[in-house]
This record gives structure tokens, C-alpha cells and sequence, in this order.
């Protein structure tokens, strides 16, 4: 059975404290975006995890993929299968990339085996794999609290904005990038605020851009290239290294060297 595990972008992202478990409490809204990985799964004599495409560092057995076979695996009597994923989404770019495709996974082999899991539980295994695998088993708009994993569905009418998606082979682990970050309490109304994409530019922030731009000025200078060439808002998204914009009209030549993705919703 093929998939297509999706990413998303973050609008907005605040940290609003620093919690008991070593998490941090959020505030953001998560919008899917369509560009994906390719994920196939078959059955197969014996369990086989194949990765082409990018490649993913670290131990194969590790895999996002794979740990969701297993966690499934748990509680039900799964047949062995070969998971083929073929990674397009860059890593350590604050897409979401591998919590999609762990969540991907669970929705395959859920539907594919028929094993018959609800919305809400698919939810709950998710969860267990990462703070933001959740939003993927819905894949809709929601405002995302708690460390990611509680979501609220939110209506954002984007029809017919163009996005462009900029990843400057930079990656940026989630350890990294919380290293030197200061929660504070969000003032305002989110919802309100998130209603008039007019004020995004001015008041919509990404916190995370306080400390990485700094370390890493290419992405501000990306930041404002999209901006320059027409975009309305512009963003890091998650606690990456890509940069997106958001254009109402037409695209001016954007002169970048990196990879990028183009697409309406």
C-alpha cells in the first residue's frame, strides 16, 4: 500500500513555559502542506525497514517508521511487512517530516490490516512517538498546545496562496535549537490574531527566530529575500532550519541556491 506522509508549517510559535517533564508548553497553529515523502508498505516473509531518497542519519532500527510498527506491534498481532520510505522532506528543517511518516505509518497499517483503531487512539499512539506525530493522523488545520499533542481544529481560509518553502541545507536538532530559547506567557488573542493574515507580518512571530537567526543570519537574510519578493508573511517554521513565505500574487525572481518548494493551497 502506498502513502504520502505530508509536512506542515508552523504560524506562529510561542513557548509559553518550561514543564515538569523537560518539555516545553506551546502555542502555534499547525497548516499541512503538500510536500511529501513516499512511504510503501507490503507484506514480506520477514520484518524489513528500506530508506532511499535522502538519507536519514543514525541506526535504522531508531526510525521513526519503525519504532510505529513496534508500538503497534504491542497490542496487536502484526504480520511482517517491509516498510519502503523514500525521504523528499528535509530533516532538522521544522517541517514535521518524520513525525509525519511515523504517523503515516500507523494510519497505513491500520487501514491496510483493517485492525479497526479509532481517530482518537490513533491519536494517542502517535503522541507516544513525538510531540507533534499526532497532528498528522487528522492532517487539518489546528491550533496546537501542551507539548504539541493537544490540537483544536481551527478554520484558516489560505485558498489560492502561493507558498515557497526554503531549506538552506542547514539542520538544526530540536536539542539545538531549545538550547538557548526563554519561555514567555503569549499576550493577545491567537485565534483573533491568526483571523487577519493582513497583521501576520507585524505580530505574528515565531519565537525561535529570536535566538537562531542570530546563530545562523542566512536565515533572516532568507526571510527577508521572501519578503522582498512579494510575500505577505514570512516565517521559520517549527524549530528548523527552512524558511517559507506566503504570496497573495505573483512571485518575483527569488535568486536562491537551495532547496525549494512551490505550491498553492
Amino acid at each position: 500500500m502506498l502513502a504520502f506522509p505530508t509536512t506542515k508549517i508552523n504560524l506562529g510559535l510561542y513557548l509559553t513555559e518550561k514543564r515538569s517533564d523537560n518539555f516545553h508548553s506551546i502555542l502555534s497553529c499547525f497548516y499541512p502542506v503538500q510536500w511529501s515523502d513516499v512511504l510503501e508498505i507490503v507484506p514480506s516473509e520477514t520484518f524489513e525497514f528500506l530508506q532511499t531518497g535522502l538519507q536519514v542519519p543514525g541506526n535504522p532500527e531508531d526510525n521513526l517508521c519503525v519504532k510505529a510498527y513496534n508500538l503497534l506491534k504491542n497490542d496487536f498481532d502484526l504480520p511482517n511487512v517491509r516498510i519502503h520510505l523514500h525521504k523528499i522532506i528535509p530533516m532538522g528543517a521544522g517541517l514535521g517530516g518524520g513525525s509525519s511518516d511515523a504517523a503515516f505509518v500507523l494510519k497505513t497499517l491500520n487501514n491496510s490490516l483493517k485492525l479497526g483503531i479509532g481517530r482518537e487512539k490513533l491519536m494517542e499512539y502517535a503522541a507516544v512517538l513525538g510531540s507533534d506525530c499526532a497532528f498528522f493522523i487528522p492532517n487539518k488545520t489546528s491550533i496546537a498546545t501542551g507539548r504539541g499533542e493537544i490540537l483544536e481544529d481551527f478554520k484558516i481560509d489560505l485558498s489560492g496562496t502561493k507558498i515557497v518553502i526554503v531549506y538552506p541545507d542547514i539542520h538544526i536538532s530540536t536539542a539545538e535549537a531549545f538550547a538557548d530559547v526563554k519561555p514567555k506567557t503569549f499576550e493577545g488573542d491567537f485565534k483573533a490574531l491568526l483571523a487577519e493574515p493582513e497583521k501576520w507580518k507585524d505580530q505574528l512571530r515565531n519565537q525561535f527566530e529570536e535566538t537562531i537567526f542570530l546563530k545562523y543570519p542566512l536565515l533572516d537574510e532568507i526571510k527577508q529575500q521572501l519578503y522582498k519578493s512579494g510575500a505577505f508573511y514570512a516565517s521559520m517554521s517549527g524549530s528548523g532550519s527552512s524558511i517559507y513565505g506566503l504570496f497573495k500574487g505573483e512571485i518575483e525572481e527569488l535568486d536562491l541556491n537551495y532547496k525549494i518548494f512551490m505550491g498553492t493551497f
